[in-house]
């Protein structure tokens, strides 16, 4: 399929989140970065984080989301006392029938929202693991395959907060995006007051088949990548891995650097980048755009980048800056 082939298609299939966006614009205010990111994930078939300290709409956004696809939802509110049987499910012994039963969990349902996911211990947040990557749940023996599509929407609060557990490395590397939720604007708050006051917060419906968001994705995979889009996405994966083969000077403010999902999903998520803003195919201003979200929870920094006040988004600013652009 050429360019312009793929170009029409795109802009077919773009109707499905024109409709997704004026739902969720009816309840949130301003954020046009969360939500687009949001879609990315949506798109790609990805899980996704959002980080931001409470009362940002977080969890609104998610909500939101998931009534505007008509698809099955449900909210898990993360908290210490969590339990895996809670989240997956649990065998059930039957009196009358002398013999098990599985009672299944809240997970089976089409898209999760994790509310806070990091209060609850590590035991809990790794029951989630098999579900995330494997898009299956094992119950005593039996193995359940879960239903398509299958997405973890997780919020959290900063770490630094009081009764929050930093996530396992092999579990937050399974989110596809890592977005960072900052305050409104003057004008936006200005706004969301506006729309408390009168009462005003919209009804969302849900206008948008699960059979329109699969052509959606199968729109998104066929968007053209040049192979020197391909080698600058693994030269900036690469380069958090090895930053002195590129001349850069941060080695020893990585401890860990992106691993192979990295490149997988920057390449997906750069596709989907190009999908929102109409084209049949992807730039480099594409990959830059999505990389931070991509690359933010994946890279693990020293004692010596803390200790300097280092941020991941930091480092990967050097490295968007020093990686010769194709």
């Amino acid at each position: 399929m050429d360019i312009q082939a793929i170009t029409r298609n795109v802009e077919k299939n773009s109707v499905v989140v024109r409709g997704i966006v004026s739902e969720m614009e009816k309840v949130v205010v301003g954020q046009r970065n969360l939500i687009d990111r949001m879609l990315i994930g949506i798109l790609c078939d990805g899980h996704i984080l959002v980080e931001g300290l409470p009362g940002l709409a977080k969890t609104t956004a998610v909500k939101t989301l998931a009534a505007a696809v008509r698809t099955t939802f449900q909210r898990i509110q993360f908290t210490p006392d969590l339990l895996p049987a809670d989240i997956l499910g649990t065998q059930v012994y039957r009196p009358d029938k002398a013999a098990f039963e599985i009672k299944k969990g809240p997970i089976f349902h089409n898209i999760i929202l994790a509310d806070e996911i990091n209060r609850a211990p590590a035991k809990v947040q790794s029951a989630l693991l098999e579900a995330m990557q494997e898009r299956q749940v094992t119950i005593g023996e039996t193995t359940y395959p879960l239903e398509r599509p299958f997405l973890v929407m997780a919020t959290q609060n900063p770490i630094e907060q009081e009764g929050t557990y930093p996530l396992p490395e092999a579990q937050i590397d399974r989110f596809m995006m890592k977005i960072r939720v900052d305050y409104p604007t003057a004008q936006e708050e200005k706004q969301i007051m506006e729309r408390v006051y009168s009462g005003a917060t919209g009804n969302v419906t849900g206008v948008v088949d699960v059979s329109l968001l699969d052509e959606a994705s199968a729109s998104v995979r066929s968007i053209h990548m040049e192979e020197k889009i391909i080698d600058y996405i693994i030269s900036l994966c690469t380069a958090t891995r090895k930053p002195r083969d590129y001349g850069l000077n941060v080695g020893s403010m990585i401890a860990y650097g992106a691993s192979p999902r990295a490149s997988i999903w920057l390449g997906l998520a750069s596709r989907a980048h190009a999908f929102l803003q109409g084209r049949g195919f992807v730039t480099p201003q594409d990959v830059k755009a999505v990389a931070p979200d991509i690359l933010r929870h994946r890279i693990i920094l020293s004692y010596e980048a803390e200790a300097e006040g280092k941020s991941a988004d930091d480092i990967i600013g050097i490295i968007l800056e020093r990686i010769e652009v194709p």
